[in-house]
């Protein structure tokens, strides 16, 4: 059963990390509002939740994704680039030690979910501040043996390699080629983010539908000339907190 574990906005949300985007006050109710909307999404596409309470003194502990990979064959845990993420991995990995064996990568290795792009037995992983390239080393040699190819991708212009860079079908990305190498993606199709949109490279792909922020309408415009159907969520109060679709929940197959 398709099974998505998430964990509710930290009241200390407003003190979160930021990287690219300027701070600005956040409505901590109206956070909460558009996440319940987002697991109520996920729920509505026949998705199973496991909610982990919120984490008080985490910030960013509402953006799963970025502790741990979970694939079809184990879960990879991470010691995140952000050091003061870190004490987010251990709850994490307990939700996920009864659906998968667990494998570690460690310091000086760095890797975020966020970095990682998967397509089919393709792992594109983002070499960017918070996934250095002994930790990328470390996860291709754990993932080598169930038959995953680890590719790195150097990333200038974003956080993450999936701030720029998701798939909306096993042959399609949705992307802004300028912040990253695009090159290394060879063989997909493509749809360019608007020029005007540029943090609008973030889609998760479920159940058929193609989840997308209400915040990037021309780019929603072109999801769809290419024939996707899209449903768009308001994450607004979210991206705020530099969060995006795929970073606040992590979707796997569960018995």
């Amino acid at each position: 059963m398709l099974t998505a574990i998430t964990r509710a906005p930290s009241p200390s949300l407003a003190d979160c990390k930021l990287t690219f985007l300027p701070r600005e006050p956040i409505d901590l109710a109206k956070a909460r509002a558009q996440h319940h909307a987002y697991e109520q999404l996920l729920a509505d596409l026949g998705v199973r939740l496991i909610r982990l309470p919120a984490e008080p003194q985490l910030p960013d502990a509402m953006f799963v994704e970025d502790p741990a990979l979970v694939l079809d064959e184990l879960a990879v845990i991470f010691p995140l680039g952000a050091s003061s993420r870190r004490p987010e991995a251990p709850s994490l990995a307990a939700a996920l030690r009864p659906f998968r064996e667990l494998q570690y990568v460690t310091l000086p290795g760095t890797v975020e979910g966020g970095d990682i792009l998967r397509v089919g037995r393709q792992l594109f992983v983002g070499l960017t501040a918070r996934s250095n390239a002994d930790g990328i080393a470390q996860l291709a040699r754990i993932t080598a043996p169930y038959g995953y190819n680890v590719v790195g991708v150097p990333v200038t212009g974003c956080l993450h390699l999936k701030s720029a860079v998701t798939a909306l079908d096993a042959s399609t990305l949705l992307g802004n080629r300028a912040w990253f190498d695009s090159s290394v993606f060879s063989g997909f199709a493509w749809v360019d983010v608007d020029p005007g949109e540029s943090h609008a490279g973030n889609v998760l792909t479920l159940a058929g539908a193609v989840i997308f922020p209400t915040a990037f309408p021309r780019t929603r415009e072109r999801i769809e000339a290419h024939g996707f159907r899209v449903t768009t969520l308001d994450i607004s109060e979210l991206q705020k907190a530099e969060a995006a679709l795929t970073c606040s929940s992590l979707i796997f197959d569960a018995p």
